[in-house]
């Protein structure tokens, strides 16, 4: 299979959310990720966007699609319909303007407030190319990250730095958790009867497994 896939030519659709203050670079983020594109001229989003990419992990095709705040952010009004559905997201501070890093854990109750406590989440710290300007240390933003069970990943989107690997962590580790619970059936009595044992012969018994105990069809 080439690396065009048609639109709907996917695995699984995982919907990731970004958040965090107005003027952080979310909307570079997702553009750097989805378009490769970054745009100096700094305009706020309105109404709600979201941009889609496919990757692949594990032979798998992974669509995500992701959701700017499209600047609801400034009025404190982002709505539940915005997380619905979310299994991951993306907490994005500015590493020059300290309030910004301060806000995340505001953004974090409100990210579990309305989503599912598997959700994955990844504390980004943007606008790294301008280290002259940092006035948050990486260590307090990891040790934050480590403490809240987060994932934690530096950007620039001006200097495309790390944005690909953010975006594809969290989208692989959404993946392990989905995959994880479809294979999980051996701690399930309504599935297997405590004491029996699945033989699981050559690879196409196992996706038949992996078919049986998911939920596509």
């Amino acid at each position: 299979m080439g690396a065009f896939h048609a639109d709907d030519d996917y695995d699984y659709l995982f919907k990731v959310v970004l958040i965090g203050d107005s003027g952080v670079g979310k909307t570079n983020l997702l553009s750097r990720f989805s378009k490769n594109e970054f745009s100096l001229e700094s305009k706020s989003t309105i109404g709600v966007e979201f941009a889609t990419r496919s990757i692949n992990v594990d032979d798998k095709i992974i669509k995500a699609q992701i959701w700017d705040t499209a600047g609801q952010e400034r009025y404190r009004a982002i709505t539940s319909a915005y997380y619905r559905g979310a299994v991951g997201a993306l907490i994005v501070y500015d590493i020059t303007r300290s309030i910004t890093f301060e806000n995340v854990q505001r953004w974090l109750k409100e990210l579990r407030d309305h989503t599912d406590q598997n959700i994955v989440i990844m504390l980004v710290g943007n606008k790294a190319d301008l280290r002259h300007l940092r006035v948050v240390q990486m260590d307090d933003a990891k040790a934050f990250a480590e403490r809240e069970n987060n994932f934690f990943m530096e950007t620039s989107a001006l200097e495309s730095l790390n944005v690909e690997n953010a975006f594809t962590e969290v989208l692989t580790q959404i993946y392990h958790v989905v995959s994880k619970k479809a294979l999980d059936i051996g701690n399930d009595p309504m599935v297997v009867p405590k004491g029996q044992t699945i033989n699981v012969g050559g690879k196409d018994d196992v996706s038949a497994v992996k078919k049986a105990g998911c939920c596509s069809n």
